[in-house]
């Protein structure tokens, strides 16, 4: 009997619980947001949700693990592009212009306060934080050896950091200046990571 129908629902089941968790984690804050409404919002009952998920934090948890599958992805992506400055600049501007989705801005705003209260909910954070930036050194270090640099593990640390700010603050903007110009943003941004990645900007 061929499993994968019954892992197709289950995925479907557990993406549903997730986009319901987010918006209500959005709307009414972490704890505001109980398992009560997660389900309403769902559309099944909370035994079901309990089913897929033990807690709120173990919901956290694969909100945050799909954000960093996304975040990788994007980073790989990033090597494939960054042949040609051309393509490093539409990169970086189209991962710009995603930071600045207000819900998505919103959620991780609140995952990040509860990660100030909740040391369990920290740990997730923060593990998949070192994961990113892992990934985002390997990266790095590929383009800079590429275009001739050598450069120590301070250096590529340092512009791990430096774009991890920069993206960081980038997601809060939309919140706190809804009236911010996207396009003069991006543009800056993408060129203070050309000139940190190529040292110049052409």
């Amino acid at each position: 009997m061929d499993p994968r129908p019954d892992c197709t629902r289950a995925d479907a089941r557990r993406q549903q619980i997730l986009a319901a968790a987010a918006r209500c984690f959005r709307d009414h804050g972490f704890h505001g947001a109980s398992i009560a409404q997660i389900s309403k919002t769902a559309g099944m009952s909370s035994g079901h949700i309990y089913h897929y998920f033990e807690s709120k934090d173990a919901i956290i948890a694969a909100i945050v693990a799909q954000d960093l599958e996304q975040r990788l992805a994007l980073t790989e992506a990033l090597l494939e592009v960054a042949g040609t400055r051309a393509g490093l600049r539409a990169h970086v501007a189209q991962a710009v212009v995603r930071q600045l989705d207000p819900e998505a801005a919103a959620l991780k705003a609140e995952i990040v306060a509860e990660a100030g209260r909740n040391p369990k909910v920290a740990e997730i954070v923060q593990a998949a934080d070192t994961v990113g930036r892992a990934g985002l050194a390997k990266v790095i270090g590929e383009i800079r050896s590429r275009a001739g640099f050598v450069d120590d593990r301070a250096t590529i640390d340092g512009m791990v950091e430096l774009f991890s700010a920069l993206f960081g603050g980038v997601l809060m903007r939309p919140i706190t200046n809804p009236a911010l110009n996207a396009g003069t943003l991006s543009s800056r941004i993408v060129h203070i990571i050309e000139r940190a990645l190529y040292g110049d900007a052409d």
